[in-house]
């Protein structure tokens, strides 16, 4: 059995100075996905709606992450595992044919993950918080990491004929309503306008623990700081570097990375 590494100057090799105890949050569990959510209805804004009623078709140009709602439920039948509730707020931007006119709506998706996220009944207390964190309190913390998303199809089409699970009006935060710049329709309309919006995220659960880790060294800055003088652009814009890769094409274009020329 290795030998146990405690806190304090360490002789190993890899240039480790000494063992550290830090104080930190640890993923406990983590997942990636791909999200391609077909059909999302659009809650237009009140001038969007005219030029939707008079449309023959609509296509995309723009979806924008507002806000996610994030919350976390312990699962009974299953010690240390959580559901994690995410709620993706999206303004969306299309563009009414043949009109031309831009039209722009909210898009709401739901999505549910289950993770395992341990299990922990402290009371905390701190000098910057006056009140403790009650032993029913002590849950993980879910992080959603997202990049922007991608608004991959539109469509238009009437609303009769749907059932009425369909016509069920939304509850939507005063802060995401807030968000635009007209009143948006939550109630039901002649004619309706879908979404589909492609979407990667991470989601993770922490929670706070402590950690013993090998430190290095210190993290002195090797960088110095450059001063600026107001008064002599030109000095300033000497230290700017040259755009060079702004003058000439590149030869290759890495797919991985420019996951938006796929489209």
């Amino acid at each position: 059995m290795a030998d146990r590494v405690s806190a304090g100057q360490n002789d190993c090799s890899a240039s480790i100075r000494e063992a550290v105890c830090i104080s930190t949050e640890k993923i406990f569990d983590s997942c990636r996905d791909k999200d391609c959510v077909d059909d999302l209805r659009v809650y237009p804004t009140t001038s969007s709606q005219s030029y939707i009623e008079s449309a023959l078709s609509i296509r995309p140009r723009s979806a924008e992450l507002l806000y996610i709602d994030v919350s976390v439920n312990p699962i009974s039948f299953n010690r240390g595992y959580y559901t994690v509730d995410c709620t993706y707020y999206y303004r969306v931007t299309g563009e009414a044919l043949p009109s031309g006119a831009e039209c722009t709506g909210l898009c709401v998706f739901d999505k549910r993950v289950m993770l395992f996220g341990s299990e922990g009944s402290v009371k905390t207390f701190s000098s910057g918080n006056a009140l403790p964190t009650s032993v029913e309190d002590d849950m993980p913390t879910a992080v959603v990491s997202c990049v922007e998303p991608l608004c991959l199809h539109m469509k238009l089409a009437d609303s009769a004929g749907l059932s009425p699970a369909d016509t069920e009006q939304r509850s939507i935060p005063d802060f995401i309503t807030s968000a635009f710049s007209e009143s948006l329709i939550l109630t039901d309309t002649a004619k309706r306008w879908y979404a589909t919006i492609g979407q990667f995220s991470i989601i993770r659960l922490m929670r706070d623990t402590q950690l013993l880790i090998p430190a290095y060294d210190y993290c002195m800055p090797e960088k110095e700081c450059p001063g600026a003088d107001e008064d002599d652009p030109c000095s300033l814009f000497s230290r700017i570097r040259f755009p060079v890769e702004e003058f000439f094409p590149p030869d290759t274009i890495n797919r991985c990375d420019d996951y938006k020329s796929l489209l």
